[in-house]
């Protein structure tokens, strides 16, 4: 969802960009007569940023990618439309381990637009194997069929 990075301080902050584009696939069908970012993608582009906070943490990059482990708070503060450009600072507050609570602002202009409070945690390079799948991917059994 971000577009740039603007700055990074290693373990403490991240700033990033978000350039919001008429051209983007959800405005056509959400709310097409008003359109508005959803608030959803907003909060996504504010965990990417906030991952990006807690992943300059870590000494080596093979150590894992940031997920989003839990919103404790959230709030939107006016509708983010095209042409609007959202500057999203995170900052680490703590990091425990393989978590790191984040605080978060998306400003347009010097207007905050949301913020949040964000729960990330390291999670793994690649996705675990499928139960019983043995690493297939994809297959699909049809019942009397063998």
């Amino acid at each position: 969802m971000i577009d740039r990075i603007l700055e990074i301080e290693k373990g403490k902050k991240a700033i990033a960009l978000k350039n919001v584009s008429m051209d983007e696939p959800h405005f056509p069908g959400y709310s097409p007569k008003e359109p508005t970012m959803p608030g959803v993608l907003i909060l996504e582009a504010m965990a990417q940023t906030g991952g990006l906070a807690f992943q300059s943490s870590f000494e080596r990059e093979v150590e894992g990618v940031p997920v989003l482990a839990r919103v404790e708070t959230f709030r939107m503060r006016r509708r983010v439309i095209p042409g609007d450009q959202l500057v999203i600072e995170a900052e680490v507050l703590h990091v425990f381990s393989n978590l790191a609570k984040v605080k978060v602002l998306a400003r347009v202009g010097e207007e905050t637009v949301a913020e949040a409070t964000l729960v990330l945690a390291k999670g793994p390079l690649t996705p675990p194997s499928p139960p019983g799948g043995e690493g297939k991917v994809g297959t699909t059994h049809n019942r009397g069929e063998e």
